[in-house]
């Protein structure tokens, strides 16, 4: 077993105690924390909008949870009080995960069931 998982994580973080109904800079904040991390992040289902409510975060267990640590550390100095966040990670270890591709690869395995069962029924 590899020493460092392979980790696909899933979090959503929550600035709190802002004063401001919008968290939108404090979320801007952690997607550059992010993007300098080199890790693979997706925030919607292509790249070119958010979603609204988490992020999905892949890479060697330590670093994701770096990662995740580190958007912490940035929308505190940016001035949020609190900070909660909800985290789901899954790791698998028996097969090999493409760098990059564990998340990917999980949407793309459903959406071939789901054309197979279309296809079988038209």
């Amino acid at each position: 077993m590899p020493s460092d998982l392979y980790a696909v994580a899933d979090f959503c973080l929550i600035p709190m105690g802002t004063g401001e109904s919008s968290v939108a800079e404090y979320i801007a904040e952690c997607q550059r924390v992010l993007e300098k991390s080199g890790l693979t992040f997706k925030t919607s289902d292509n790249d070119t909008c958010f979603s609204g409510y988490g992020t999905n975060l892949e890479g060697p267990w330590s670093e994701v949870s770096q990662a995740i640590h580190d958007c912490h550390a940035a929308v505190h100095r940016k001035g949020a009080p609190r900070v909660a966040t909800d985290i789901r990670i899954g790791t698998r270890v028996d097969r090999d995960t493409p760098v990059g591709d564990g998340n990917d690869h999980k949407v793309k395995r459903v959406e071939e069931i789901l054309a197979r069962e279309r296809a079988a029924a038209s």
